[in-house]
């Protein structure tokens, strides 16, 4: 059985039982929320990827996945499909234009479904960035995230209440930790690594 889970963002019963019948037989676990407020919920903890509806009740298909990406709901790395009824040229501009990985068109070709979250799943895998192989301490994450957000190490120390001499201390186990020749280095990979959040 995959550990892989399918979001299904679907307000149509039947097209949901049908989409958990055909995707829970190929080894996914799935799970479906009915409407777009449920599935902004639904995204915590992140799903392995996810299906959803154009039309739903509250929420249009569009606003969730415009609200997953700006609130950082949902990880870059999480591929979204639209499968939907309606696959108009437009629609599919604007879903690209919202950071859609995929378009797929009712009624559904479930052999096409199939391959496309294969081959979505598969490219997230791969673009997904390594696990670090080092740890920071608290004091370090907090500094390096200043870094992040362009504060001097006087201007640190002053914001944490400990000295300047501190604070180069902590950026140089960090620089060592990393294996990076600099601290806008070593701050770009943590970020990148999703070890701090600038």
């Amino acid at each position: 059985m995959s550990s892989e889970i399918v979001l299904c963002i679907e307000d149509n019963p039947e097209i949901s039982e049908l989409i958990v019948e055909v995707l829970e037989e190929e080894g996914f676990k799935v799970s479906v929320v009915a409407n777009g407020a449920e599935a902004l919920k639904a995204l915590q903890p992140p799903p392995s990827l996810v299906l959803c509806d154009l039309d739903l009740p509250g929420l249009s298909g569009f606003e969730v996945l415009e609200r997953a990406r700006r609130d950082n709901l949902l990880p870059l790395s999480v591929p979204f499909i639209f499968v939907t009824a309606y696959a108009q040229r437009a629609n599919q501009l604007q879903a690209r234009s919202l950071g859609c990985d995929d378009f797929l068109s009712k009624p559904i070709d479930f052999e096409m479904l199939v391959l496309i979250i294969r081959h979505r799943l598969t490219l997230a895998r791969e673009l997904t960035p390594a696990k670090p192989n080092f740890a920071l301490t608290e004091r370090e994450t907090e500094i390096l995230t200043w870094i992040a957000r362009g504060k001097s190490s006087s201007a640190i120390a002053i914001i944490l209440g400990v000295t300047e001499r501190t604070v180069q201390f902590h950026v140089n186990n960090v620089i060592q930790k990393t294996g990076t020749a600099t601290r806008a280095q070593a701050a770009a990979q943590c970020a990148q690594l999703g070890i701090i959040k600038p």
